[in-house]
């Protein structure tokens, strides 16, 4: 069912969070997993205060992968340049992933959270299935 599932990681809470679910999913249907870190540029003038590192992000992906491999789950990693939702959902489409997996910070429950939420920008952008772990 889930062939090839892709997870978006980044520092936060909600993705320590969210790593369980993929876990249980991946194990369950023997899913390929595709660890994906985007770094965010910095843009005329302004300061990216997260995702711009490029040391930084390889020690994420690394750290990401190593905690899979602790539970017997091989994962692929990429990190790619760019705005968050577009990237992620371009490298689903690539990888031609059935599954990705979010945590989400719960910022959408405002009007101006929902404009702002890439989970909520994934979810209406993705090329396949979403699941979104609050």
């Amino acid at each position: 069912m889930f062939q090839t599932v892709l997870f978006p990681v980044n520092d936060s809470r909600e993705t320590r969070e969210a790593a369980e679910v993929v876990a249980n999913i991946v194990q369950k249907y023997n899913s390929r997993l595709v660890l994906l870190a985007v770094r965010v540029g910095v843009s005329e003038g302004q300061e990216t205060l997260t995702m711009n590192d490029h040391e930084a992000i390889a020690k994420l992906l690394e750290g990401a992968k190593a905690m899979f491999a602790q539970q017997g789950i091989e994962a692929e990693i990429l990190e790619r340049e760019g705005k968050p939702a577009f990237v992620t959902c371009d490298v689903a489409d690539e990888i031609e992933a059935n599954l990705i997996i979010i945590g989400s910070r719960g910022m959408g429950l405002t009007e101006e959270g929902v404009s702002d939420s890439v989970s909520n920008q994934i979810v209406n952008l993705s090329p396949c299935p979403v699941l979104v772990v609050p």
